[in-house]
């Protein structure tokens, strides 16, 4: 999938070259700034997005659909005092969608990190408005909380002693977070985001028993988490 999204980002590029080409020699004039011309900077990340495995489409889905409203609007479909009067109710929705359809869909993995809460030395790290790095580079890892709050973390648990399940609560709001994992762990992400995401594939090996799990739980707000090998 990640291959179509670059024919799509390759294919809209081109044919905005083109468009532009024709402009410029005198072909034909196709104005490409119609009114509510900007929105298109909200849709077609927002569309090009839902062609990407490691990203959750929760966020995609909402802005495609604020985008529509919006261009709606610039076109006179839709009026713009009837569009601000919905945002609050409007995002109170996606709120409650992506905490209710969010646990139901990682239900399992969320009944199973729950077991690891309060377990092991759980150290907290916060960025606000500023950047840290974490290293657990040949310590005993028994889990942590990262908190970034208009600021970045990144954590390397590649050389971490991983000696049994792990618990790793990210909280990401106008922020981001990177998490690095070694390759011989299993990852299992339950994430809820609003307006983010994280990015990450799960790894699992369900057949190598000797093989410990670093379970994620990620929160996103207008925020990001990434997990990384």
């Amino acid at each position: 999938m990640k291959r179509a999204s670059k024919w799509l980002w390759g294919g809209l590029l081109i044919a905005l070259g083109v468009i532009l080409g024709v402009n410029a020699l005198g072909i034909a004039h196709i104005d490409i700034f119609f009114p509510g011309w900007w929105t298109l900077f909200i849709i077609v990340p927002c569309v090009v997005g839902l062609f990407d495995d490691d990203v959750e489409k929760g966020g995609d889905i909402i802005g495609i659909m604020i985008g529509v409203a919006l261009l709606l609007g610039c076109q006179g479909v839709i009026r713009f005092d009837l569009l601000w009067k919905l945002l609050l109710p409007f995002i109170l929705v996606c709120i409650g969608a992506s905490i209710v359809f969010g646990d139901a869909l990682k239900g399992k993995i969320i009944k199973e990190a729950k077991k690891l809460h309060g377990k092991g030395d759980m150290k907290e790290y916060w960025a606000t408005f500023s950047g840290q790095n974490v290293d657990f580079a040949k310590e005993k890892f028994e889990g942590c909380r990262l908190e970034a709050i208009f600021g970045g973390i990144k954590c390397d648990l590649r050389d971490a002693k991983i000696e049994e399940d792990v618990l790793v609560r990210a909280c990401s709001v106008f922020g981001g977070i990177t998490i690095y994992v070694p390759d011989d762990v299993n990852v299992k992400i339950a994430s809820t985001a609003i307006f983010g995401g994280t990015s990450g594939r799960e790894l699992t090996k369900e057949t190598d028993e000797a093989r410990k799990t670093i379970y994620i739980e990620s929160t996103c707000i207008f925020g990001g988490v990434e997990v990384k090998q």
